[in-house]
């Protein structure tokens, strides 16, 4: 807790050795060459990333194209082809040093479980048996400490003892966030987590995950449907689409010049008085948002 009163979050991680002795740390993520294929079928190649400590990138494109599969693929749930090292192992083998969010659905409305049980079984969910008395176990009361202290992070100490069927669309994600947090993980890999959220939401959620990327140096990979709310914290961007792959800066990667190599057609990408950027032409546009798990 810092003089303000105000709790600290602390990621705490060995430091690479090769960072201990002056030399460049590894990437986080690294892909060379990388693909995925589904079915018999390429869904993309030919990928080159490298993800830093610290680092917030966006994996963008239209429905279909495979954006999931990535994130899958950085699990060691699907296998990739190419050179794929994730925390300076192989896919599957570092997954207690990352936090995963999957595409969300909403909580039924009935449901009574409290939000902080959420975050609790981010912790403690792959345990078998009962757990011991607060009372008797010194561990089990620096875990709920440090429990309280995640859900803070993400500002939802308010309605954490809630039933989280009860809270809203955007209070539940918060929630599951803390869990995928509550880790102290390296590595945050994010599946559309704006998805089925209003703008306001958006904005709030994108800034959090943007503000934990920055001050507690966690590296985020968040595939997104819509650009425009975590545009301000990105780093660099993966957009697939038709098989293939472009990554770097998303000054780089979202221009006219680029998408429309990309996809083989004439693409205009726009940017308002505001800020937003505007995708025009035959694909899908990366910055117009909808909702595709509504009923």
């Amino acid at each position: 807790m810092d003089p303000a009163g105000r709790v600290s979050y602390v990621v705490r991680h060995r430091v690479p050795a090769q960072a201990r002795s002056g030399e460049a740390a590894e990437a986080v993520v690294s892909l060379r060459g990388a693909g995925v294929r589904v079915g018999g079928r390429t869904l993309w190649s030919g990928v080159d990333l490298d993800v830093g400590d610290g680092e917030f990138t966006a994996v963008l494109g239209p429905n279909g194209v495979g954006k999931s599969t990535l994130v899958k693929a950085l699990l060691g749930v699907l296998p990739a082809t190419g050179e794929v090292r994730v925390l300076g192992e192989a896919p599957g083998r570092a997954s207690h040093r990352i936090g995963y969010l999957p595409q969300r659905r909403s909580f039924d409305a009935s449901l009574r479980i409290r939000g902080i049980d959420i975050v609790r079984l981010g912790l403690d969910g792959d345990r078998w048996g009962l757990p011991m008395p607060a009372r008797l176990s010194a561990r089990r009361r620096g875990e709920q400490q440090h429990i309280a202290e995640v859900i803070e992070l993400v500002g939802a100490t308010a309605y954490a003892h809630r039933p989280i069927g009860e809270c809203s669309g955007g209070e539940q994600q918060r929630l599951l966030i803390a869990q995928a947090l509550v880790r102290r993980p390296q590595l945050l890999l994010l599946d559309e987590p704006l998805d089925s959220l209003d703008l306001s939401h958006q904005g709030a959620v994108a800034a959090l995950i943007g503000r934990i990327c920055r001050e507690e140096r966690v590296s985020v990979v968040m595939v997104a449907h819509d650009v425009n709310p975590i545009l301000p914290w990105l780093d660099r961007v993966v957009y697939i689409a038709e098989g293939g792959a472009v990554t770097g800066r998303p000054e780089d990667v979202i221009t006219t010049e680029t998408l429309s190599r990309l996809y083989g057609v004439p693409v205009e990408v726009l940017r308002t008085s505001d800020g937003r950027l505007v995708v025009v032409g035959q694909p899908e546009a990366p910055a117009v948002h909808s909702d595709r798990h509504t009923p």
